[in-house]
């Protein structure tokens, strides 16, 4: 069988990370809509689609689109040696047998560059160059958002993860309520995995409460909102939730919508000290929460607990800050002290980030779980339909799954998810703290995220205690 790693790569210009706004998701659409019309054209891509399905090929095509390069490269860092593991496996190694007919798969990766105008374009050429059977994307809204879009349009199955399930699904076109409910219905071949803002404000609020209880911490929240797309988007959304979820228990202090890259975050420190911030919350880019973080430091601004969004997810923002780091919270998806294993191997999460530590010597990153968790997810699909190139057989099996893998137990048809063909992960609050122990495999790293919260899911054990950020 080929196993060979085939790599789309075209030239663009890179582009800013982020979770984004509603506004901004449907742009990131209409755009994706846009270059596809420019690159062929919808209308001719859904006919390869459909010349493709009525082929007896016994070979099934999964396109892999990941920000390989770029902004948001550091998602995209464990791939490698996740599709080395998945290649690997029964069904990716030995084949799988459909409806009596025995099928091989062949995974075709394609680059973004962390751009949406080359996300889009990759993908047309997978489906019209390659003739791709299904595609799966990871890795903000900036990714997913373009690449589901084209494949809706053209009629293709596409699996998403890592971007708020909100983002994702207006920039397909779906609507929300008021109150960020889904109100548009499904999409007849998109569907993805991850959580919303819900999920963040259930995941922080528990540790605001437990530091607020043993403290007796002011119960105000500062939010360093930036006047970008995911700046905006959190400043309409994350107060509110914290509202209805607290009983009005905590109060709100905008930082003020200050331009991305800013350099002097002087007023808006002295706005959280006057307010009396005990608590923080973010979603900057990286360098400013970096610039932030250390002029908080200089001027006396120490709240109790900070905790952040899209910052602090890789070793290297924590290292980058060095000891100011300390007890900074966040939210997790994956993590390798979960009971959690591969639906394909067996493996368990703990050996699946020990061996990538020790194959690559880098520290394990919690976006390798979600990555692995597409390929799984599109295997149980498979295994239900009669033909794997009926692509709305296989779209329907997609939004349909209901199994328990790597990232956990994954229902996509749950009565309680958001929208239909959107399955919900329960992530934890980690701390990142000195690493004095090796908390995976024997490696011992200046740094690690330890788990100090499991209130929005018990599966996955505490290995950490909660300390305030500034004690």
């Amino acid at each position: 069988m080929n196993h060979e790693l085939e790599e789309t790569s075209i030239e663009g210009p890179a582009s800013i990370p982020g979770w984004g706004s509603l506004e901004f998701s449907r742009r990131l659409g209409l755009q994706a809509l846009g270059a596809t019309a420019l690159a062929g054209g919808i209308a001719s891509l859904s006919s390869a689609t459909l010349a493709a399905a009525a082929t007896k090929s016994h070979v099934i095509k999964i396109g892999y689109v990941t920000p390989s390069t770029g902004a948001l490269a550091d998602f995209a860092g464990p791939d490698k040696y996740v599709l080395s593991l998945i290649r690997a496996s029964s069904y990716f190694k030995n084949g799988i047998t459909i409806g009596g007919t025995k099928y091989s798969i062949q995974i075709i990766t394609a680059d973004s560059q962390s751009n949406p105008s080359i996300a889009s374009q990759v993908t047309t050429q997978l489906i019209q160059k390659n003739g791709v059977d299904i595609i799966v994307t990871s890795s903000a809204p900036e990714t997913t958002v373009p690449v589901s879009a084209v494949c809706e349009a053209a009629g293709v199955p596409c699996l998403s993860t890592v971007c708020p399930w909100e983002a994702w699904y207006s920039g397909l076109g779906g609507t929300l309520s008021a109150q960020g409910a889904a109100t548009s219905g499904a999409f007849k071949y998109c569907s993805m995995f991850f959580f919303g803002v819900p999920e963040f404000v259930e995941c922080f609020l528990p540790m605001w409460n437990r530091v607020q209880a043993s403290t007796g911490a002011n119960k105000v929240f500062g939010g360093m909102f930036p006047n970008d797309a995911d700046g905006n988007a959190f400043r309409g959304a994350f107060p509110p939730i914290v509202t209805a979820m607290s009983g009005g228990k905590y109060s709100f202090v905008d930082g003020g919508a200050y331009t991305d890259l800013s350099s002097d975050y002087s007023s808006m420190i002295s706005t959280f000290k006057n307010g009396k911030c005990d608590f923080f919350v973010n979603c900057p880019l990286p360098p400013d929460f970096n610039t932030f973080w250390k002029q908080a430091s200089q001027q006396g601004y120490k709240p109790k607990l900070a905790t952040v969004a899209k910052v602090m997810l890789f070793p290297t923002d924590v290292y980058a800050l060095g000891a100011l780091s300390n007890n900074i919270a966040t939210d997790a998806w994956f993590t390798p002290y979960a009971p959690y294993k591969s639906s394909l191997t067996g493996m368990t999460g703990y050996q699946f980030a020990a061996n990538y530590q020790k194959k690559t010597g880098q520290q394990w990153v919690q976006s390798m779980g979600s990555t692995y968790s597409l390929f799984e997810v599109v295997i149980q699909a498979l295994k239900t339909v009669k033909n794997p190139h009926d692509r709305k057989a296989v779209a329907h099996a997609l939004q349909h799954v209901n199994y328990v893998g790597m990232s956990g137990p994954l229902n996509f048809a749950a009565k309680t998810n958001p929208a239909p063909g959107v399955g919900i992960i329960k992530p934890v609050g980690i701390q990142w703290k000195p690493g004095t122990t090796a908390t995976v495999g024997h490696k011992k790293w200046s740094w690690s995220p330890y788990v100090v919260d499991n209130t929005l899911n018990k599966h996955v054990p505490l290995t950490g205690a909660l300390r305030p950020t500034n004690a």
